[in-house]
């Protein structure tokens, strides 16, 4: 069993690491809990009720009821790194982990060791690797968030849109957000952009910042 406990803490602490090198809101001691907390309840639903068992005949026991709950309700902890900005949606690959790593928790307290480490080698190798390969062989833009604050008379959308379109940028997304200044009525325009060079959005930060008419800019 200590094996068993030990070998579940490594291989989910590999994954953890990952996440923590990534700066990602669950890092190395979520994934090593959740990995060691799956494996410990595997063991109890293997091995801790046979002497109760072996006293009661008549009683009949189902060792999968206790994993199904662990991979059901360990739900709660991975949308907790689910971010929702806008309509841009992160943590989803974090919460994938960490749903993986109480299934490694459970495979290793099972005493099924090769399955566990042929998966985290496939979840690092992905994690590492497919992140790169979407970036550079699929050539995957990233959202940039731009708020603009003006008044309300002083500067129309359109003005403000022509700006991206120079620098051919692509606006997915544009909302707005009513608000009072020191002299009268703002608007916070709040525009998504799909920038693939990031120092596109240098250049397009530089030129809103230099129209007097926008107030703020971030």
């Amino acid at each position: 069993m200590s094996i068993r406990i030990f070998l579940a803490a490594i291989l989910s602490g590999l994954v953890g690491l990952e996440r923590e090198i990534k700066r990602h809101p669950a890092g190395f001691r979520t994934h090593l809990l959740v990995g060691v907390g799956s494996c410990l309840m595997m063991l109890l639903s293997l091995y801790g009720f046979g002497p109760y068992l072996n006293d009661h005949d008549n009683i009949r026991f189902d060792p999968a009821r206790i994993p199904s709950y662990v991979i059901s309700g360990i739900g709660f902890l991975g949308a907790g790194t689910i971010l929702v900005k806008g309509a841009t949606i992160r943590g989803l690959t974090t919460a994938a982990s960490i749903w993986v790593v109480a299934g490694l928790g459970l495979i290793v307290g099972v005493g099924m060791f090769a399955p566990a480490i042929l998966t985290t080698a496939v979840v690092l190798l992905s994690l590492i690797f497919l992140n790169k390969f979407e970036s550079v062989v699929l050539n995957r833009s990233k959202a940039q968030f731009f708020h603009i604050v003006v008044n309300k008379d002083d500067i129309s959308l359109s003005t403000i849109l022509n700006v991206f379109d120079s620098h051919k940028v692509k606006i997915m997304n544009v909302s707005l957000r009513y608000g009072k200044g020191k002299n009268n009525r703002t608007i916070r325009y709040t525009i998504e952009a799909d920038i693939k060079n990031p120092e596109e959005k240098i250049k397009v930060f530089e030129e809103l910042s230099r129209m007097e008419r926008i107030e703020k800019i971030f």
